[in-house]
């Protein structure tokens, strides 16, 4: 479950359930990054399978009392399966309205793709049918050089930027606020303030970027990536980038001490949402299907066939900070905006539990508090001197906390 921030009325109180399809375990790349282990070609979600799931969904709406929902596909890449999407979302909406459900005119239609076939025809003509309830991330790593270190296709090797970028144009006109993801890894730190200035140059206002949770990082990789987004905070000030740009790297909520009390939830949403594979069996987020999993069995929460097994998923409702952060961690002085993955956790820990919190990210987070304290030192006084912070405050682009 998920804030959603837009003042749209179809979102009602903002209150969303997220539930995703994964329609499909294949992907035109493959991403040195990426946590999905297992891809592969076989296990695509069938239409008989997927019409079982939203029945089922629809048929026990007392039990997904939240106002609003957001259909989410991923894969893979979930646009290799446009057909079936396409059958999805038109039975979603028909039974929605059939059944008088409290979500009809209330959801959305997510996407996060990797954009190489965002211009086929199949995909443009969904969108247009679906535009008023459709969200579409296109992830862009940044300059030609960056991307391709990471975003490469499966059997070549090959790097996949100019396939992307090609379709940016067509889909900021048709999407203009809308936001990109980019992922840092060890590898790729050298070019963090390159690609977010480049991403910027391409009509992009808001950068979601985010380090890998994987434990990736190197002697010294904390250091170089604190210069670098120095040098980026530097840029953005000095060419005004600020007034209506944002990246998620700097934020006024972070580093600062957690109130134990105030504060003292999880991280994410898993057990809030729900994931269903191509077999019907239900996850409490994607990064607990198998394919997410180097080291541990997925957790499977249920099957369209049994229902949820509310045993399987009360362990997610208790989780909060405490009960999976060593000491060290809540009593943090900059613990503030510190993220972390459940599926990570889960997958990451001595044994078969999620309460037992991943910190392989906790040097990247410190350096980042520190670049973050550089940035608004630096904002805040020059918006002092040319007084323009009164406006900047009305004005600024709100930043959102990473959440995978």
């Amino acid at each position: 479950m998920i804030k959603i921030k837009e003042n749209s009325g179809i979102w009602q109180s903002g209150v969303a359930k997220t539930i995703t399809f994964i329609v499909t375990k294949d992907c035109q790349l493959a991403c040195k990054y990426c946590y999905l282990v297992g891809k592969n070609s076989k296990e695509r979600m069938t239409w008989e399978m997927a019409k079982k799931v939203i029945d089922y969904i629809l048929d026990h709406e007392n039990d997904f009392k939240e106002e609003s929902v957001i259909w989410d596909f991923i894969g893979g890449e979930p646009f290799l399966e446009i057909d079936l999407i396409e059958k999805i979302c038109d039975y979603l909406k028909m039974e929605m309205y059939r059944r008088d459900h409290h979500w009809f005119n209330s959801y959305r239609f997510s996407f996060s793709t990797n954009g190489i076939n965002y211009h086929e025809d199949k995909v443009q003509q969904f969108i247009k049918k679906n535009y008023s309830h459709l969200s579409i991330g296109i992830t862009i790593d940044g300059t030609e050089l960056k991307h391709d270190l990471n975003r490469v296709y499966k059997h070549s090797e090959k790097g996949s930027y100019k396939d992307v970028v090609r379709n940016i144009p067509l889909w900021l006109e048709q999407f203009p606020e809308a936001a990109t993801k980019v992922t840092i890894s060890s590898p790729d730190i050298p070019y963090i303030k390159e690609s977010v200035l480049h991403l910027y140059d391409l009509g992009i206002k808001e950068v979601n970027i985010n380090c890998v949770f994987e434990d990736v990082w190197k002697e010294g990789d904390d250091a170089l990536f604190e210069a670098q987004l120095i040098g980026l905070a530097d840029a953005i000030i000095d060419m005004g980038l600020y007034r209506d740009h944002a990246c998620s790297f700097y934020a006024d909520f972070l580093g600062k001490p957690m109130d134990p009390e105030r504060d003292n939830q999880n991280w994410c949403g898993a057990g809030k949402m729900l994931a269903v594979d191509a077999a019907g069996n239900f996850y409490p987020c994607t990064r607990f299907a198998a394919y997410s999993l180097r080291s541990k069995p997925a957790w499977i929460i249920g099957n369209v066939k049994d229902g949820i097994d509310q045993n399987k998923l009360r362990p997610f409702l208790t989780l909060d900070r405490t009960t999976q952060s060593k000491q060290e961690c809540i009593d943090c002085e900059v613990a503030s905006g510190c993220a972390w993955c459940q599926g990570e956790n889960y997958d990451a820990a001595d044994t078969h539990t999620i309460n037992q919190r991943a910190m392989a990210i906790c040097k990247m987070h410190k350096a980042r508090v520190r670049a973050n304290n550089y940035y608004w030192n630096k904002l805040y006084r020059k918006l002092e001197i040319e007084g323009e912070r009164e406006e900047f405050e009305k004005n600024k682009r709100e930043v959102k906390p990473e959440i995978c």
